[in-house]
């Protein structure tokens, strides 16, 4: 069975959603304030930068349409998806204001019996204040209830996440809630764990938090290994292959980022606070990872006394590749760290150019590729693991920079491709690779 299906939000979260249900053959309309978002979608153009997301779009056009109308979108929908977001406040807790604004739209417009399913990610027992607040505010006399179907998408890769996901989540207080759900899901042919709304909110953020916690602590072993002279990368791979632990989310670097990790480990110690208990773990993993987010800023200052003058290349913006995103990406520390010691800042990223300008962090020199960033430079930080800068090769260092001193944030490369090269490599958690005679001048 199909369904008429409005979403709202068109961000990572909605317009994912709403895209891949067109692909699986419900007829979806995606809603947005955003007058000037909806007009590129309308003309077949995303707003945000995802794999396969444009080519679906035009593939499912005739099941897909765009708006500001709420009301109309939502009028005679049969599942309405809420998708917006629930950005950080200053106090770490979850800011819901849009989710509650989307609810009370839906309860002023419904005019026939409809699911409600909140697919952003809220603190335990918002569905339930969604659901209150709807029938409070309903105009028609109809049968609305809430679901939570919380996503577990990552950006780079969110479609293949939605599409092949490893498991769908649905937390229902009725049969009636839960079936239809189950209906809409049913050509995704994907594991289903069926419970109660509070579970499957915990569900996301017991998720999203392990995932921030085994980063966390790679990238402690890793500063260690940085001290006693082990290789992370070793360490890491004898523990993968442990099947109780497994090998996935154990690279380190200089720090997760992005839309998830950083806000929902905040708001879970928020919440644990709350009711006065401390989540110790998830506290420690948020502390561990805003100071690895400037290792390199550290590492750099042994090179470097003063940063005055200095020519850095930055290869990266993004918080990962694969996606133009730039919240919590570490680009946003370290830029303005260099700019404030009085460093050149010669920048490069793929597709994420556009939204640092935005930022208005000044001045830096965009590079068109990352050659361009390389050229003249005392020094490089490698923050984005792109492709474009996995294939660079040695030689590239040392013929487009003044000073080959390369400090990698994300073990792009092999340990044995710089040894004996002439480029100053070191990276997080490995031993670094140094030439036989020193190539800096005094200033170093």
């Amino acid at each position: 069975m199909h369904f008429q299906i409005a979403v709202a939000g068109t961000g990572y979260v909605g317009l994912v959603t709403g895209v891949c249900l067109a692909y699986k053959g419900h007829n979806v309309t995606c809603v947005d304030i955003d007058e000037q978002k909806i007009q590129l979608m309308q003309s077949g153009v995303s707003p945000i930068y995802e794999d396969d997301l444009k080519e679906l779009m035009a593939q499912n056009e005739e099941r897909l349409a765009y708006t500001t109308d709420y009301h109309s979108a939502y009028r005679l929908a049969d599942v309405i998806f809420i998708g917006v977001g629930t950005p950080e406040r200053s106090d770490g807790s979850a800011n819901l204001s849009f989710v509650f604004t989307v609810a009370k739209q839906i309860a002023h417009s419904i005019e026939k019996d409809c699911l409600v399913v909140v697919k952003s990610t809220v603190p335990i027992g918002t569905n339930d204040k969604v659901e209150m607040l709807i029938r409070k505010e309903l105009r028609h006399p109809v049968r609305v209830e809430v679901a939570s179907n919380p996503e577990f998408l990552a950006q780079g890769t969110a479609v293949r996440d939605t599409l092949y996901a490893n498991r769908i989540v649905i937390g229902a207080e009725s049969q009636w809630a839960s079936n239809i759900l189950q209906e809409v899901y049913t050509d995704y042919q994907l594991p289903m764990v069926i419970t109660n709304r509070r579970s499957a909110e915990m569900i996301k953020y017991a998720s999203n938090d392990f995932l921030a916690l085994k980063i966390s602590y790679i990238n402690e072993i890793a500063n260690l290994c940085d001290i006693i002279g082990a290789d992370v990368t070793k360490v890491a791979e004898g523990m993968g292959l442990d099947s109780r632990i497994g090998s996935q989310f154990l690279q380190a670097g200089i720090g997760y980022g992005g839309s998830c990790f950083p806000k929902d480990t905040k708001a879970l110690h928020w919440m644990g606070n709350l009711y006065d208990y401390e989540l110790k773990t998830v506290k420690a993993a948020i502390e561990v990872n805003e100071l690895q987010k400037i290792k390199l800023i550290k590492k750099a200052r042994k090179h470097y006394a003063s940063m005055e003058g200095i020519t850095v290349a930055v290869l990266g913006l993004t918080f990962k590749p694969g996606t133009d995103d730039l919240r919590e990406a570490p680009s946003l520390q370290i830029i303005p760290m260099l700019l404030e010691d009085g460093a050149v800042v010669q920048a490069w990223d793929p597709v994420g150019t556009e939204n640092f300008l935005k930022k208005n962090i000044t001045p830096v020199h965009y590079a068109k590729t990352p050659e361009e960033a390389l050229t003249g430079a005392d020094l490089c930080l490698i923050l984005t693991e792109w492709p474009q800068v996995k294939q660079l090769t040695p030689s590239v260092f040392l013929e487009t920079m003044r000073h080959p001193v390369v400090l990698d944030g994300r073990n792009c490369f092999p340990l044995h491709t710089m040894d004996s090269s002439g480029v100053i490599y070191e990276s997080i958690g490995r031993p670094p690779v140094r030439p036989a005679t020193p190539s800096l001048d005094g200033n170093s």
